[in-house]
């Protein structure tokens, strides 16, 4: 009971630092809400408000269909302009795609001649460019086909696929960025402030004070992986709900309790790598340095960025024995497909077997540098 006293003691005295600490408050607070938005919506994959301008010399049925076609939310209203505008709109980058639909264009094409259908892309919108200019083509396509066929049921073909999108029906990039932001920044976070706890402590002189006390070296690990992963909790759980269920309007389908304990075992590991790294660095900008060769593999290669499938087999051999690829794992099935516990629990128990092992690293290199500076 005396060792939970001290560690309980020891984590109110690191919330009471972490609170102090304005400019560590702040990013924390930027990091689960700013940052996750702008993530979600700067990366989006999807065709979204993109301006588009028609130059209709043609004046028929056929090009009053296609320009009607081009609908929100994909695009913007069309806006008719003449041909002699064409350079200037493209230049100010008034309009992402320019249409010119030629004279005498559904004469050519109800005579089974292929008139060309001219599409100026600005390219320097590259994302919104490469999308969009495939829709515009299938939307033309598909308004010819109906139009030579004189009926609005598209033409038969030798085969017909059947799609049904689960989980994400509109496939919307931001449903799944929003997400793995918070998962990715949990990492990140948790490593920067498990590691900025133990340098502020010898930066202000008082890991010397908390050495020579009649405290373990368990105990004070103990006490800055409860509080900061405390901290880190709380954080992920608001940033979910307020964030990605109320700002980016990202449907949770599974249980967010579950989710949550799967985030108490995660961090377990994550702030013992931020203590280990915490006693290999001698300031913060070298724990910042050392940082980011640790998060950027494990964020990259954990599967919230790249399909694990999609990598080597030998590299998904090895992200087998990184927590945060079973971590990342079990967030998309809980939080997208609504797995439960009895699906996930194998994922929960090898990050807990793995945090464990890293933990019991980090206390003993912890345990090595706090009986070299007391001897």
């Amino acid at each position: 009971m005396g060792a939970l006293r001290n560690i309980f003691w020891l984590g109110t005295k690191e919330l009471r630092s972490f609170g102090h600490d304005i400019v560590l408050l702040c990013f924390v607070i930027y990091s689960f809400s700013l940052m996750i938005i702008s993530q979600a919506q700067s990366t989006a994959l999807e065709l979204h408000n993109a301006a588009v301008a028609v130059v209709d010399e043609d004046r028929s049925e056929l090009s009053r269909r296609i320009v009607a076609a081009l609908l929100p939310p994909n695009f913007k209203p069309p806006q008719e302009i003449v041909e002699s505008e064409i350079d200037r709109a493209m230049d100010t980058a008034r309009y992402t795609f320019v249409i010119d639909i030629p004279p005498n264009f559904a004469r050519d094409v109800g005579a089974g001649r292929q008139p060309a259908l001219q599409l100026n892309v600005d390219a320097t919108a590259m994302m919104q460019a490469g999308v969009g200019a495939g829709y515009i083509q299938e939307i033309a396509n598909a308004e010819i086909a109906r139009y030579v066929s004189g009926s609005d049921d598209p033409a038969p073909t030798p085969v017909t696929l059947s799609v049904r999108v689960a989980f994400n029906s509109n496939v919307y990039t931001s449903w799944f960025n929003g997400v793995m932001g918070i998962i990715n920044n949990i990492t990140m976070i948790s490593i920067l402030l498990a590691g900025a706890a133990l340098i502020r402590e010898r930066e202000h002189g008082t890991m010397d004070h908390l050495l020579v006390m009649p405290l373990s070296p368990f105990e004070i690990a103990m006490a800055k992986v409860w509080a900061n992963g405390l901290v880190i909790t709380i954080a992920a759980g608001l940033s979910l709900e307020l964030v990605v269920r109320g700002v980016l309007q990202v449907p949770v389908t599974g249980s967010v309790p579950l989710f949550m304990a799967g985030v108490v075992i995660y961090l377990f590991f994550s702030t013992a790598v931020g203590i280990f790294i915490g006693t290999v660095a001698r300031s913060m900008p070298q724990l910042g340095l050392l940082s980011m060769l640790v998060m950027m593999p494990m964020n990259l290669l954990s599967g919230a960025s790249t399909p694990l499938e999609s990598m080597p087999l030998f590299l998904q051999a090895v992200m087998q024995l990184s927590p945060s690829t079973h971590f990342v794992s079990f967030a998309q099935a809980i939080l997208y497909r609504g797995a439960g516990l009895d699906v996930v629990w194998p994922e929960f128990a090898a990050v807990a077997a793995i945090g464990g092992v890293f933990f019991g690293l980090a206390l003993l290199r912890f345990r090595r540098v706090a009986a070299a500076a007391v001897t």
